[in-house]
């Protein structure tokens, strides 16, 4: 499922950067902290590749 929104995409790439190891889980927060708690590796690929172009800023 791709990513409904700029906001979703961006905190589903924080979330991804923290579950690689790449920042620190502790740097987290809102949206992209749960996301990492909920979500498989796999999972927040999928929303943080969607293309950013037409999505609107934050999803009503």
């Amino acid at each position: 499922m791709p990513a409904r929104s700029k906001a979703q995409q961006m905190a589903a790439g924080a979330a991804l950067s923290a579950k690689r190891g790449e920042t620190k889980k502790s740097d987290l927060k809102g949206a992209s902290k749960e996301m990492y708690e909920s979500m498989s590796e796999e999972q927040l690929e999928e929303f943080a590749e969607t293309k950013r172009k037409g999505l609107p800023d934050k999803k009503d």
